[in-house]
């Protein structure tokens, strides 16, 4: 149970401190990685709903027990950035540095299975 809850409370920490700036960063981003941002609705959208899956993710690691079904839908989040961004870079869509992100959110999805795997049952027990 201790694996689990700091998996997931230190994968909702880093992802805040990650996403977070991304509120204040949209012109840099559109510099640094062109082209420029053409639907900041988009941008912003994405960026709330992956801060918010951090704070799930922090809520998962208050108890993972009563949370354990929800690790599953953690993994599916991971999986929905890490696979296709690995894709467009095979198409040479991205730049590194977004697949570093990837690799980083794929990574946190076998730690998210490992906790889903170390909690066991509903109760906790290692199954």
């Amino acid at each position: 149970m201790k694996f689990a809850r700091w998996v997931f409370l230190v994968a909702g920490g880093i992802g805040l401190l990650m996403l977070l700036p991304f509120y204040g960063l949209e012109a840099r981003i559109g510099r640094d990685l062109p082209p420029p941002i053409t639907h900041p609705e988009y941008y912003y959208g994405f960026t709330g709903v992956a801060v918010a899956w951090q704070v799930a993710f922090l809520v998962i690691g208050s108890d993972p027990a009563r949370f354990r079904p929800l690790m599953l839908v953690g993994v599916i989040e991971k999986l929905s950035f890490g696979v296709p961004t690995l894709a467009l870079f095979a198409l040479g869509r991205v730049a590194p540095p977004v697949v570093a992100a990837a690799l980083f959110d794929l990574t946190l999805g076998v730690l998210f299975v490992m906790a889903y795997r170390a909690t066991g049952g509903p109760r906790g027990e290692a199954g």
